[in-house]
């Protein structure tokens, strides 16, 4: 189902235009958006859930989610659109008056957003609802390595939107490409840091601005005071999710030696609860997304098999691309598993003597896109944050922290640039104006050469 559409058809104009006529700037006309976003949503739930089945296997629970994920921030977005876009007052000091100063939230026009493979519907439709509700028009690629999902995508938009609106562009590499020649006002980018480096390196050519979510090796880790049991479930379900294909999943685990042989019980009964005693054949287990993908991930397993590193798991599938959640033992960070983002249901875990040594190694590492910690009391957590650096933290869980509208999602340095949810992604894609207004009628003369005004009393005016 690839697609290698032309581009020469498509006309950016149209949608900046609309952004510069000043129709979108009125509250009515986001809202009309958010609300045809809503419908396309609600009438069309199976739909989706369908295409989600075919490019990943997802199961409907998992799935459900991402419809989930669009309909709160699109509820956050219509209860709080009236106070974020109101034109602020700024205090006016003392020396220009008479004057008012205002702050206005500005559309910044049509917005380029570039959709991800692993969760190619939620991820594809979240941003726009930001961009909506900032008062922008858009151009949606999805991933062409979801091809359901993406023709869906595509179907949907063109019944809800009109072309002045929001278009959907399908296509490979390639056409993405093409399209970042193009002067958008902004480009949206969740994907990979290898990929992520070329949309930016595009998007310099025309100073174009970019959010870029991106990933990382997020690392969990395991310290005294941890309920085992419950961390084990956590990080397992976590690992798991999306057969490991998430960006905020915990890529491996850091624990404690002597916590290390209670954790890996509780981390094979978990997986046994969730999955069976078969877990290559559980309905709850989704698919990897790819042959190429699922062949790297096998080359990481049959290394780790060879070096007899497989504490647990380790099953294949090639047929229906699935990997078993399998638990590997590493000793160091030169292990082959550590060079990059796993983005699998391989789970590497390695031992540490206490946080500290955690800490310090990460110090060294690129910032992560998130970091958990599970155990440890309030001062343990406080040394993580002031003492480490991640797009965000989460305490004794994972994941769920994206699940939160009201927090800004983003990472930092090699995780990603720029921030979205809530009302994070609705300053993400606004331009905030700065205006001065004066009247005429007082115009003191001692601003204008020749400068007659002694230095001692003009300090005194200005303060």
């Amino acid at each position: 189902m690839e697609k290698t559409l032309s581009l020469e058809n498509f006309e950016l104009n149209q949608l900046q235009d609309l952004v510069l006529s000043g129709e979108t700037r009125q509250g009515s006309w986001r809202r009309k958006q958010l609300n045809a976003l809503t419908n396309l949503l609600e009438n069309h739930e199976q739909e989706i859930l369908n295409a989600l089945s075919e490019d990943l296997r997802k199961p409907p629970t998992e799935a459900f989610f991402e419809i989930i994920a669009v309909k709160q921030e699109i509820k956050l977005a219509q209860k709080n659109l009236t106070n974020w876009m109101k034109t602020k007052r700024i205090t006016v000091p003392a020396s220009l008056r008479p004057a008012k100063a205002l702050v206005q939230p500005d559309p910044l026009g049509c917005i380029l957003i570039i959709g991800p493979w692993n969760y190619p519907f939620s991820l594809t439709l979240q941003p726009l609802v930001g961009a909506f509700a900032a008062g922008n028009t858009a151009v949606l690629k999805p991933s062409e390595h979801a091809p359901f999902v993406s023709s869906l995508i595509k179907k949907l938009v063109e019944k809800y939107f009109q072309p002045n609106i929001a278009q959907v562009i399908e296509g490979d590499g390639n056409i993405a490409a093409s399209l970042m020649t193009k002067k958008f006002d902004h480009i949206f980018f969740t994907g990979g840091e290898s990929i992520g480096k070329k949309v930016m390196e595009a998007a310099a050519k025309n100073l174009i601005p970019i959010t870029l979510e991106l990933g990382g090796k997020s690392p969990a880790i395991v310290i005294d005071g941890a309920n085992l049991e419950v961390t084990a479930r956590r990080i397992i379900w976590g690992k798991s999710l999306n057969a490991g294909q998430t960006c905020i999943a915990p890529d491996h685990l850091l624990v404690e030696h002597k916590l290390f042989d209670s954790l890996i019980s509780n981390l094979k009964a978990s997986i046994n609860d969730f999955y069976g005693d078969d877990p290559i054949n559980s309905k709850h287990l989704g698919s990897i997304i790819n042959p190429s993908q699922f062949n790297r991930l096998n080359n990481l397993l049959k290394q780790a098999k060879n070096n007899d590193q497989i504490i647990y798991g380790g099953d294949c599938n090639e047929s229906e691309k699935r990997i078993s959640p399998t638990l590997i033992k590493i000793e160091d960070r030169k292990d082959q598993l550590m060079k990059e983002e796993l983005f699998g249901p391989l789970l590497p875990i390695m031992c540490i003597n206490n946080l500290e040594e955690a800490i310090s190694d990460l110090k060294s590492l690129p910032k992560p896109l998130a970091l958990y910690l599970f155990g440890g009391e309030e001062k343990a957590q406080e040394k993580v944050l002031a003492m480490t650096s991640s797009g965000g933290v989460c305490f004794n869980d994972v994941v769920l922290q994206a699940g939160i509208p009201e927090l800004p999602f983003g990472g930092v340095g090699a995780s990603g640039m720029g921030k979205y949810h809530g009302k994070a992604g609705f300053d993400n894609l606004t331009h905030y104006k700065s205006i001065l207004k004066r009247p005429f009628w007082l115009d003191l003369k001692f601003r204008y050469p020749p400068y007659t005004l002694d230095l001692s009393l003009l300090k005194k005016l200005i303060g």
